[in-house]
C-alpha cells in the first residue's frame, strides 16, 4: 500500500487566535450510556463537559431493545457468563477483561435499579431472559423491548441533575487536539456558535458505532464513526477493524426502517423459516436459534442463497400470542405499521450491520494509546467482545468502562491538583485551502450521493461474507474516493461524516483483507477456516507527528507480532 492512507491531520483550517476558548477538566465526547456514566462517575469536585452531535435521545444506547446481562440467578455462575462470552468471541477475547466485567455486572444493574430505572418484573423478582449465545436466563429488560429507552431515560434525569455537569447537544466534534503527542480536547461546531476549542484535562470518547457505513444496518443516522477516525487522526492504535456484529433479524420491508427484531423474541421460542414455510436454523446449529449472531447470520446469508429470496421470516404463530403482544409491545406496534400482525404473521427478516466491535483500543481503565484520552463503549476494543460479541454484553460494557474511566481520571486529577492550561498551536491551514467542497473538474461534490455508493459498496463487498477478489475491488474503489474527498474542506458536518465514514470505511476493507482466515463474524469464503497463526489481533495506528502526521509502515508478515497484537500495513507517503 502506499499514499492511500494519507490524509489531513485536522478536517479544517482554524487559527486559535480567531476560536472562542472553552475549558473544562473533562471532555465527554458523546451522551449515550457509556459516556453519561463516565460523566457520572468524574469527582463532583470537577467540572464535566458532555458534547453530543445529537439529542441525548438519539444514541444508540436509546435503540437497544435485548438488555443487559448479569449473572443475578441462584442457579447461574460467573463462569458460565464467562465461558459463554469466550465461546462467542473467536478465541480472541481478553480472559481477564472478560472475568472483570462480568463479575462488576450486577453492581452496575443495582446501581440502576438504585438511579430509578424499572426493570421488568416477574412475581417481584427481575424476569430474566435468555438470548442466544448464553446457556443460562440472565437478561435484565425493560418495557419489555425497550430496555435502551427506560435505562436511558433513568441515566439522563440523573446526568441532567447533577451540578458539575454540563451539556452541549447538538453538537459536532470536528477532531480531538493534540500537542505534543497529547491530548488537550477537541475543537468542535455548533451551528449557533460555529468552531470552539475546547480545553480539557482529560478527554473520553463515547461516541458509539459505524453502522451507517452499511446500507442496512439497525444503527440511528449518528452512528457514522465519528471516534474512531478522529482518534485515528490523532495517532490512537486502533484495532479488529475487520470485525463489524451483524444483526441475523432485521426486519425487511421496503419503505421502513432496518428496525432490528431483538434476540429475546427468537429467546422465546420465535422460529426462522425459509420462502416455504422450513425452518431451518437445526441444520445448522444444534442450539437452533439461539446460536450465536454470527452462525444465525451466516445460515441466514446461505439460505437467502439457496431459496432465490431477499428475507427469511420468524415466525410466532406457534406461540401463545397474548404474550408475544405483552412481551414485545414495540416490535408489535411496528409491525402493525405495515399490517403485520408480530403474533400471527411471517414477519420478514434479514441481516443488518448493528454493533462495531473493533475500534480504539483501551485498556482496563479505559486509557487509549494517546496520553489523556479515554473511550468507554462502542467506539472501543476493550477485549472483550474478541471476534463476536455475545448479546447483552454491549450495555454492560459501556456501563462498567464508563465507570472506570471516570473514576480513574477523579484519581489523576487528583494528584495533579487544579490548573487550566492551553497551548501555543499553530493556526492549521490544510491545503488546498482555496478549493472547498468542490470535485474533480471545480464542480460541487455531491455527497449524498458519495455516501449512498460507499454504503451500498460497503454491504456488497464487506457484509456477512467477504473474499479476496470482492474485498480488492472495494479498496480500490475507496481509495479512489478518499483522493478527492479527504483534501476538501467542508463547512458542516454533513462533509465532515463522509470523510469520517471513509476514513473508517477503508480501514475496514484493508483489515479484512488482512485477516486472510474466518473467525467470528469476520467471514471469508475462501479463507473458511479459522487458522492458528491468525489467532491475533490486527491494529493501526498513524505517526503522532504535528501536523501532517503519515501513517505508519509496517507489514503483515508472520512473526513480526507485537504482544498479541500485529501492526497491519498502513502505507506510508513516498
Amino acid at each position: 500500500m502506499s499514499a492511500e492512507f494519507t490524509g489531513p491531520r485536522y478536517l479544517v483550517p482554524f487559527g486559535p487566535k480567531r476560536v472562542p476558548h472553552w475549558f473544562t477538566d473533562v471532555l465527554v465526547l458523546g451522551g449515550g450510556l457509556a459516556g453519561l456514566r463516565a460523566a457520572l462517575a468524574v469527582d463532583s469536585s470537577r467540572s464535566v463537559l458532555v458534547v453530543n452531535k445529537d439529542d441525548l435521545k438519539d444514541s444508540s444506547s436509546q435503540w437497544a431493545q435485548g438488555g443487559i446481562a448479569g449473572v443475578l440467578d441462584p442457579e447461574d455462575r460467573f463462569a458460565n457468563h464467562v465461558a459463554d462470552t469466550l465461546a462467542a468471541g473467536g478465541d480472541l477475547c481478553d480472559p481477564a477483561v472478560v472475568e472483570g466485567v462480568i463479575r462488576e455486572a450486577p453492581q452496575r444493574i443495582d446501581e440502576l435499579i438504585g438511579w430509578g430505572t424499572q426493570f421488568d418484573l416477574r412475581d417481584g423478582a427481575l424476569d430474566l431472559g435468555r438470548e442466544g449465545g448464553h446457556s443460562h436466563h440472565r437478561i435484565v429488560h425493560a418495557l419489555g423491548d425497550a430496555t435502551g429507552r427506560e435505562v436511558m431515560r433513568a441515566v439522563i434525569e440523573r446526568a441532567m441533575a447533577t451540578p458539575n455537569i454540563e451539556v452541549w447537544p447538538e453538537t459536532f466534534t470536528i477532531d480531538l487536539v493534540t500537542h505534543e503527542g497529547v491530548c488537550r480536547g477537541a475543537l468542535v461546531w455548533h451551528p449557533g456558535r460555529g468552531k470552539t476549542m475546547i480545553w480539557a484535562r482529560r478527554t473520553i470518547l463515547a461516541t458509539g458505532g459505524a453502522g451507517q457505513i452499511y446500507r442496512e444496518s439497525t444503527n440511528p443516522a449518528g452512528a457514522s464513526g465519528d471516534g474512531i477516525a478522529l482518534s485515528w487522526r490523532a495517532g490512537a492504535t486502533v484495532r479488529d477493524m475487520e470485525f463489524m456484529q451483524f444483526h441475523p433479524t432485521v426486519l425487511y420491508i421496503a419503505g421502513g426502517s432496518r428496525s432490528l427484531i431483538t434476540e429475546a423474541v427468537r429467546g422465546a421460542g420465535a422460529h426462522l423459516i425459509d420462502r416455504d414455510g422450513r425452518r431451518f436454523m437445526p441444520e445448522f446449529d444444534s442450539r437452533g436459534e439461539l446460536a450465536p449472531r454470527d452462525v444465525v447470520s451466516r445460515a441466514i446469508t446461505e439460505v437467502m442463497r439457496r431459496t432465490a429470496h431477499a428475507n427469511v421470516y420468524l415466525d410466532l404463530s406457534h406461540l401463545d400470542s397474548v404474550m408475544v403482544r405483552q412481551r414485545f409491545p414495540g416490535m408489535a406496534k411496528l409491525c402493525r405499521k405495515f399490517g403485520l400482525d408480530l403474533a400471527t404473521d411471517r414477519i420478514p427478516v434479514r441481516p443488518g450491520a448493528h454493533y462495531m466491535i473493533g475500534g480504539v483500543v483501551v485498556d482496563q481503565h479505559g486509557q487509549t494509546t494517546v496520553p489523556n484520552l479515554f473511550a468507554a463503549g462502542e467506539v472501543t476494543s476493550s477485549g472483550l467482545h474478541g471476534a463476536n460479541r455475545l448479546a447483552s454484553n454491549s450495555l454492560l460494557e459501556g456501563l462498567v468502562y464508563g465507570s472506570r474511566a471516570g473514576e480513574q481520571i477523579s484519581r489523576e486529577l487528583a494528584v495533579e491538583g487544579t490548573s487550566e492550561e492551553s497551548f501555543s498551536i499553530p493556526a492549521i491551514a490544510n491545503p488546498p485551502a482555496d478549493e472547498v467542497a468542490d470535485g474533480p473538474g471545480g464542480e460541487p461534490l455531491d455527497l449524498a450521493d458519495i455516501r449512498n455508493s460507499l454504503r451500498s459498496l460497503m454491504w456488497r463487498h464487506v457484509g456477512v461474507e467477504r473474499t479476496g477478489d470482492s474485498l480488492g475491488e472495494a479498496a480500490a474503489t475507496v481509495a479512489g474516493w478518499c483522493r478527492y474527498v479527504l483534501s476538501q474542506q467542508f463547512a458542516n458536518p454533513q462533509g465532515w461524516q463522509l470523510q469520517n465514514l471513509l476514513e473508517v470505511g477503508r480501514l475496514m476493507i484493508h483489515a479484512a483483507q488482512a485477516r486472510q482466515e474466518t473467525r467470528g463474524v469476520h467471514v471469508r469464503s475462501d479463507y473458511p477456516e479459522a487458522a492458528p497463526d491468525w489467532k491475533i489481533h490486527l491494529c493501526w495506528q498513524r505517526d503522532r507527528s504535528e501536523p501532517w502526521p503519515n501513517a505508519v509502515e509496517t507489514s503483515v508478515q508472520p512473526g513480526e507480532e507485537e504482544g498479541d497484537c500485529r501492526f497491519a500495513g498502513l502505507g506510508k507517503n513516498e
